[in-house]
């Protein structure tokens, strides 16, 4: 097989992936997937300040925060991933339920499933992403999960008015990539 056809086979799969996992939140009312994001996020906020205490006062203190679950598949130079999430407004206590989807170009082979926590520090920054979404950066892991067995590397990032944390869930990868992330709001959950 020659290498083109081999990467026209691979943007063909890594296509399909991104159609098909917008609709990763399945069937259901829109009060069972609002319920089943919300379940999702707990589950995250309590791995995070049992991993990191601080983080707990300093989500109570931020001008809000988002918890996304995403899956991210990595091919020898490309990257995409989809997922959903919820953006939380301390001030007034606003939920704006939203999806995301990235893709990226770099090194890497791998698959996982990890829960992404942005902190928004001012009320700007929290809106500017609310009606914005666009994110652009650059990502280093490795991971080797399941569960709560293996191993993942994960850092943290800091942009201005915004911290990110991410957490993997489970997932084989080893990667190097530049990656553009698009956030929206969900119509039908908002």
């Amino acid at each position: 097989m020659k290498l083109t056809t081999a990467i026209q086979s691979m943007l063909i799969f890594v296509g399909m992936l991104a159609v098909t996992g917008c609709a990763s939140m399945g069937e259901g009312t829109v009060a069972e997937k609002r319920q089943a994001i919300l379940s999702m996020q707990d589950t995250a906020l309590s791995r995070l300040y049992r991993e990191k205490p601080d983080t707990r006062s300093q989500l109570q203190n931020a001008a809000g925060y988002a918890v996304f679950s995403n899956a991210n598949i990595n091919i020898i130079f490309i990257a995409a991933g989809t997922g959903y999430g919820v953006v939380n407004n301390n001030t007034t206590g606003a939920k704006t339920y939203m999806n995301m989807a990235e893709g990226g170009v770099g090194l890497g082979l791998g698959a996982k499933d990890y829960r992404l926590i942005i902190v928004f520090h001012s009320q700007q920054a929290l809106s500017h992403f609310i009606n914005n979404g666009w994110t652009a950066g650059g990502n280093l892991d490795a991971a080797a999960k399941a569960g709560d067995k293996g191993l993942s590397i994960e850092g943290e990032g800091y942009l201005g008015n915004v911290t990110v944390y991410s957490m993997t869930q489970s997932g084989l990868a080893l990667q190097a990539t530049v990656k553009g992330t698009k956030f929206w709001k969900d119509k039908a959950l908002n």
